[in-house]
C-alpha cells in the first residue's frame, strides 16, 4: 500500500488553485483520495484539504518540493503522514466524563490519537489513567505556584512531543503566555453554548433562567478567556420539568460528544484556522 498523506493549505484566492495543487500532485505520482476546498468571499482566502497516496517521493522530499511550489501563491501549508496518530496530552480536574469518553474512544480505535500523558491538579483519575496504561501527572495548583506548575506542564507537553493538548474539563485558567505557546494546538470544552452562561455553575444559571436549550462549545484556547475560534457546538432540549441534576447529566453527555467530534476533526487535520473562525472539512 502506498504511503498516504494529508495536505492542508490556505492562501489568497486566485484563479486555478485547485488545478495547480492537483497538477503538482499528479506530476509526482500522487493519487488524490479525498479533496475539499472553500473560498471565503469575506477575506479573499482560499482553503484546501487533500488526502492523497504517493510512493514516488518520501515525506521529506514532498515537503521540500511543496515549499518551492507554495511560495508564488503565498501559501501556508502543512503535510501530515496519515498513518501517524496525533501525539496528545489531556488535562483534567475533578470531572471525568470527557476524559473517560476520550480514553474509551481512543482505545476503541475511534480517534487517531496517541495519548501520551494525563495532567491533573487532583488525584481523582490516577486509577483511570493506570487502567489505560497512560502516565498520570499530579500537579496541584494554587495562586503561589501557578507559573511553576505551568512550566512543568509545558515541560511534560514538550517531552512527549505532543501536537495536541485537550482541556477535558481542566478548571484552571491558563496564563496568557501558556495560551500563546499552545496557540492552535489546544482545545477546550466549555460547558455552555457560548457566549451564554460563562463562568461557574452554568447549569444553575440555565435552570434559574428557565432555558429550553442547553449546550456545549469546543474551541481553541486563546488568551481571551472562552473567546477562541469555535470548532464544534451542540445543544440538548430541556423543559420546565428538568432539575439542575437533569440539566447537568444532559450537559455532560453533550460536552463529551462535542469535544470528541472536535478532537477527531483536529486529529484528522480537518480544521483550518481562518482568523477568529474555523474552516472544517468534514
Amino acid at each position: 500500500m502506498n504511503p498516504s498523506y494529508i495536505l492542508t493549505l490556505s492562501c489568497p484566492d486566485r484563479l486555478g488553485l485547485v488545478h495547480a495543487v492537483s497538477g503538482f500532485l499528479a506530476q509526482r505520482g500522487g493519487n488524490i483520495e479525498e479533496a475539499a476546498q472553500y473560498n471565503d468571499l469575506d477575506t479573499g482566502l482560499f482553503f484546501m484539504r487533500v488526502q492523497f497516496a504517493c510512493a514516488q517521493l518520501t515525506h521529506e522530499e514532498l515537503k521540500t518540493q511543496l515549499g518551492v511550489f507554495a511560495q508564488p501563491y503565498q501559501m501556508q501549508w502543512r503535510l501530515h503522514a496519515r498513518a501517524e496518530p496525533m501525539r496528545t496530552v489531556i488535562m483534567v480536574s475533578k470531572e471525568g466524563h470527557c476524559l473517560n469518553d476520550l480514553l474509551f474512544r481512543w482505545k476503541s480505535g475511534l480517534l487517531p490519537l496517541d495519548i501520551r500523558a494525563i495532567i491533573s491538579n487532583h488525584r481523582t483519575f490516577y486509577q483511570l489513567a493506570a487502567s489505560y496504561n497512560v502516565p498520570f501527572h499530579y500537579l496541584p495548583v494554587n495562586a503561589a505556584n501557578k507559573l511553576q506548575v505551568e512550566a512543568k506542564q509545558l515541560e511534560i507537553i514538550h517531552s512527549e512531543a505532543a501536537e495536541l493538548v485537550v482541556l477535558a474539563r481542566y478548571m484552571q485558567v491558563l496564563s496568557d503566555d501558556l495560551c500563546r505557546q499552545l496557540s492552535g494546538s489546544a482545545i477546550n470544552i466549555h460547558h455552555s453554548f457560548l457566549p451564554s452562561f460563562k463562568g461557574a455553575k452554568p447549569y444553575y444559571q440555565a435552570h434559574d433562567r428557565g432555558v429550553k436549550l442547553i449546550g456545549a462549545t469546543a474551541h481553541y484556547v486563546t488568551a481571551e478567556l472562552d473567546e477562541g475560534p469555535i470548532i464544534e457546538q451542540d445543544v440538548a432540549r430541556v423543559d420546565h420539568s428538568k432539575t439542575v441534576e437533569d440539566l447537568t447529566t444532559l450537559g455532560r453527555d453533550t460536552e463529551s460528544q462535542v469535544l470528541a467530534r472536535a478532537v477527531k476533526w483536529h486529529s484528522e487535520h480537518r480544521v483550518l484556522l481562518n482568523g477568529h473562525k474555523t474552516v472544517i472539512f468534514k
